[in-house]
């Protein structure tokens, strides 16, 4: 469920909102910012495929060195579909881009999903003296703890939080200095305490999120 990254081993940090597909729009960022893939890091809040024009492209990411991934809701999805054999839910919410693929390019595409079990629902970024963490939806706990075991379902799909913050009801989260989210698509980075939600909604049409944390 967690996995802590160590800031130190790596020259510039970034973090990215979801993806969904639009490779693009993410390498454009990237040269934006002259990321070096040899000495530089990128962590994806999760939902990396699906609803963009290259959702396999995007896939691909997760095996390269220097991206490291939480799951998302729709990575979630497609392991579910995979397992069980009702795609249904997935296509419906943008999996289609899988039965568009044949042969190769399918079983490359199933093998990576198949792989992205053994990914983090939480990252721990140890950076200096701070601490942050990175989820998808949420960290469903007013208290962030190594290993505290947590619900994987408000993980990948919790949006009360949220709704509370922007209500001015919830600012914080205590146990680490900041939280980095995905899942909703917001007009523009959103900010509550320690709390930071960056999907910007890339996939329809809004810039994409890219922030240096180190």
């Amino acid at each position: 469920m967690y996995q802590r990254i160590d800031a130190s081993q790596w020259r510039a940090v970034y973090i990215v909102g979801d993806l969904h597909g639009c490779l693009r729009e993410f390498a454009q960022a990237l040269r934006g910012v002259r990321f070096d893939p040899w000495q530089d890091l990128v962590i994806s809040v999760g939902d990396v495929i699906d609803r963009g024009e290259d959702s396999a492209g995007c896939l691909a990411l997760t095996e390269c060195r220097w991206f490291r991934c939480v799951l998302g809701n729709h990575e979630a999805m497609a392991l579910d579909a995979l397992d069980g054999g009702d795609y249904a839910l997935w296509y419906l919410n943008g999996g289609s881009w899988y039965t568009r693929l044949a042969g190769a390019a399918r079983k490359r595409a199933e093998n990576q999903l198949m792989r992205l079990k053994t990914f983090p629902l939480i990252i721990e970024l140890v950076l200096a003296e701070q601490r942050i963490i990175i989820a998808h939806a949420d960290y469903p706990a007013d208290h962030y703890a190594w290993q505290q075991p947590v619900k994987r379902m408000p993980v990948l799909w919790n949006r009360e939080r949220l709704s509370q913050c922007m209500k001015g009801e919830v600012h914080s989260i205590s146990g680490a200095d900041a939280f980095y989210f995905g899942h909703t698509p917001l007009n523009a980075r959103f900010d509550c305490g320690n709390l930071h939600y960056i999907d910007t909604g890339a996939v329809f049409g809004n810039s994409l999120t890219l922030l240096r944390l180190q």
